[in-house]
């Protein structure tokens, strides 16, 4: 029988950084069942009476009410992608001849790790109390790693945009704790051929979709992905089959297949600037778009995104993947990629998040909400 999870009691000092990341990833919450690690979120918040706390479903928003000049949000998902068999959980803390001291197990790059910093971080946050010189909105939600329709922090952006207002937002989305601006956007789309169904022992009876569909993979072969300079950062586009689907048996010649595209196209263009590209690629085939994300562009230059990426001491990198900065974008609040994890391991059967990793995210975070010396 599966013990229960441990409480993330922010009232208790000794819980430090680690400790919260692994007692937060050892609340399975795979897409769909994060009720059980919310309510523990809501209740660790609510804990300190430091805050205004506003339950969505299963998104927690905790804002403090300072009236100060300034507001930033931060954010993190609380799903994780399924469990391995047998689960990769409870989480193990062991030495990788790599990474060091690490944190091994579903979540903990992707991005429990990045929760762990914010529970973390509300603790400082509650403790500095009227010392605090801006005033933080902390947002965990649910449903990010499943369709777009039911992300949680879509759904605050319907329901209650007003707990999203902010002058910046950071997204603790693993990203080895160097910041990462912006994020490409994305499509998907099905290429269609259609043909005529025949017995396989009578091929000229019929017209083979499949075979025809030898043009469509031909052009993803030569397909040339653009590097686009978007504010300084250059992000690299990429246009990939990833489904193919015909045929209904092995005796029959089959008279349809669809070659499912992705297309990652970076910020510089919008969604139907991206349709219209895939649509030309793909000319003369049935192109049906089934999802299309727009992606954000880095906004660097703005004086409070600016100072974050002082304050972190890193380089910018380009966001090849797409993330919920993007929404942030379309809300009008700059918003930046920045967490612990390295991202090569999301997802993995290993997953990974390195200790020291989740120690200087909270640090970097704690000194610049609090002004603390670097």
């Amino acid at each position: 029988m599966t013990a229960p999870p441990r409480p993330l009691d922010l009232t208790d000092p000794s819980i430090d950084v680690v400790e919260l990341t692994r007692r937060v990833c050892d609340t399975p919450s795979v897409s769909g069942d994060e009720t059980a690690l919310a309510d523990a979120v809501e209740a660790a918040l609510r804990a300190p009476g430091a805050f205004e706390v506003t339950r969505d479903g299963d998104a927690v928003v905790a804002r403090t009410t300072l009236g100060r000049a300034e507001r930033v949000l931060l954010a993190g998902h609380l799903d994780t992608v399924p469990l391995t068999d047998p689960p990769n959980l409870p989480v193990r803390r062991e030495q990788h001849p790599v990474d060091g001291d690490v944190l091994v197990g579903r979540g903990t790059c992707d991005m429990k790790g990045g929760v762990g910093v914010q529970l973390a971080l509300a603790r400082r946050v509650a403790a500095a109390g009227a010392a605090n010189r801006r005033d933080v909105t902390f947002v965990f939600y649910d449903h990010e790693e499943v369709e777009a329709a039911r992300n949680g922090l879509g759904r605050l952006a319907r329901n209650a945009p007003h707990l999203l207002a902010a002058d910046f937002a950071v997204l603790l989305e693993p990203s080895s704790a160097v910041v990462e601006g912006g994020c490409n956007g994305t499509l998907r789309a099905e290429v269609t051929t259609t043909g005529k169904a025949a017995h396989s022992a009578r091929p000229w009876r019929g017209r083979n979709a499949i075979h025809d569909a030898a043009p469509v993979l031909a052009r993803l072969a030569a397909y040339e992905p653009r590097e686009v300079d978007v504010e300084g950062l250059v992000f690299r586009e990429a246009l990939n089959a990833v489904l193919v689907s015909g045929g209904v048996a092995t005796n029959v010649i089959p008279d349809r297949c669809v070659v499912t595209v992705n297309y990652r196209f970076a910020p510089s263009i919008d969604a139907a600037a991206a349709e219209a590209h895939v649509r030309e690629v793909f000319d003369g085939f049935d192109v049906r778009v089934t999802d299309a994300a727009d992606g954000a562009r880095p906004g660097l230059h703005l004086p409070a995104a600016a100072d974050f990426v002082a304050r972190t001491g890193t380089t910018p990198l380009p966001k090849y993947g797409w993330t919920d900065v993007a929404r942030f974008s379309a809300l009008g609040v700059p918003a930046v990629n920045y967490g612990p994890g390295d991202n090569a391991t999301a997802h993995a059967d290993d997953e990974r998040c390195r200790t020291a990793e989740l120690e200087q995210c909270l640090d970097v975070l704690s000194g610049w909400l609090l002004e603390e010396d670097s």
